[in-house]
C-alpha cells in the first residue's frame, strides 16, 4: 500500500516529529533523511523504528524493517532537506555517559563549551571523525544532538563518534582522572602556537563559543594555545578552528 493522502495519520506523525522537537523527544526518537545517513545509523547499531520511502526508489538494496511507501508528493511534504534521496528513517535515541568512556593511552578529545548552533556541532563532528579524534565532549550543552541539522551537517558522523554531554566540572574531573594534557583556546597574547604543542600524547583541546570564547571556568585549567594567523581578522569560525586543530593532532601522530 502506497500512502498518497496528506491526511494519513503516519504522514501527520512523521511531519510532527520533524517540526516539533518537544514531541520528538517525548517519543524518544529522531529522524534521519538520506541514504548515507541512514546507512551510517544502521552500521553503528542504532535501532530503526520505521522507514518512509518514496515509491520510485524502492528496491532490494533498501533496509529491512517496517517500511511505509509514500508517493512523490507525500515524500516532498515530509522531507526536510531541499534535495533528498527518497528515504527517511525513524530511530530510537540513545545517549552515552562520559563515565563509561575508557580512553586509550594516547587518546585525543575535543571539548566544546556551550555550543548553540546545530550546524556548527555537525561540522565539528565531521572533522572529529575525519581526523581520528577519539571523542567529542560537549560541556554545558545547549544543543540537541539529534537535531536534524546536526545529523545533516555531520553527514551521519554523529552515529559513529563517541559524543558526550556533561557539565564543565564533570568534564574537567574526567580529564584529571585520566591524566590528559589540557589545552585551552583563550584570547591571550601569551598563548603558545598550536604546532608547538605535543599533541601526540594524551591531549584535550577546549573551545568556547564564537561570541565570547571559553568561560572563566577554563582559565588556568590548561595550557593556553592559539592557531597562528597572519591576516587582520582575530578569530575563526568555531568549526573551522576545531578542524585545524584536529588536523594538527593527526599530522603530529602520523609524523
Amino acid at each position: 500500500m502506497i500512502i498518497e493522502s496528506f491526511q494519513n495519520e503516519k504522514v501527520k506523525y512523521v511531519t510532527r516529529l520533524i517540526t516539533d522537537n518537544r514531541f520528538r523527544k517525548k517519543e524518544d526518537v529522531f529522524v534521519v533523511e538520506g541514504k548515507q545517513e541512514n546507512e551510517r545509523a544502521l552500521q553503528f547499531g542504532f535501532e530503526p523504528k520505521e522507514f518512509y520511502i518514496e515509491e520510485s526508489i524502492f528496491n532490494n538494496d533498501l533496509p529491512t524493517g517496517k517500511i511505509h511507501l509514500v508517493s512523490p508528493k507525500i515524500y516532498e511534504k515530509i522531507a526536510y532537506r531541499g534535495s533528498s534521496e527518497g528515504i527517511i528513517g525513524i530511530y530510537k535515541t540513545k545517549f552515552a555517559s562520559l563515565k563509561d568512556f575508557k580512553p586509550a593511552e594516547k587518546s585525543s578529545v575535543i571539548i566544546v563549551e556551550s555550543i548553540e548552533k546545530p550546524g556548527n556541532l555537525g561540522a565539528i563532528l565531521r572533522s572529529c571523525e575525519a581526523f581520528g579524534i577519539d571523542a567529542l565532549i560537549v560541556a554545558d550543552t545547549r544543543v540537541d544532538f539529534y537535531n536534524s541539522n546536526v545529523i545533516r551537517s555531520s553527514v551521519g558522523c554523529l552515529f559513529g563518534m563517541n559524543i558526550f554531554s556533561s557539565s564543565n566540572n564533570e568534564v574537567f574531573e574526567f580529564l584529571e582522572d585520566h591524566h590528559y594534557n589540557v589545552y585551552t583556546t583563550l584570547m591571550d597574547e601569551s598563548a603558545e602556537p598550536l604546532h608547538f604543542r605535543d599533541l601526540k600524547e594524551k591531549s584535550a583541546i577546549a573551545f568556547g563559543t564564537e561570541h565570547s570564547g571559553l568561560t572563566e571556568f577554563w582559565k588556568q585549567k590548561g595550557d593556553n594555545t592559539i592557531i597562528p594567523m597572519s591576516g587582520s581578522i582575530d578569530s575563526l569560525n568555531l568549526s573551522n578552528a576545531v578542524a585545524i586543530c584536529c588536523y594538527e593532532i593527526l599530522r603530529q601522530k602520523m609524523a
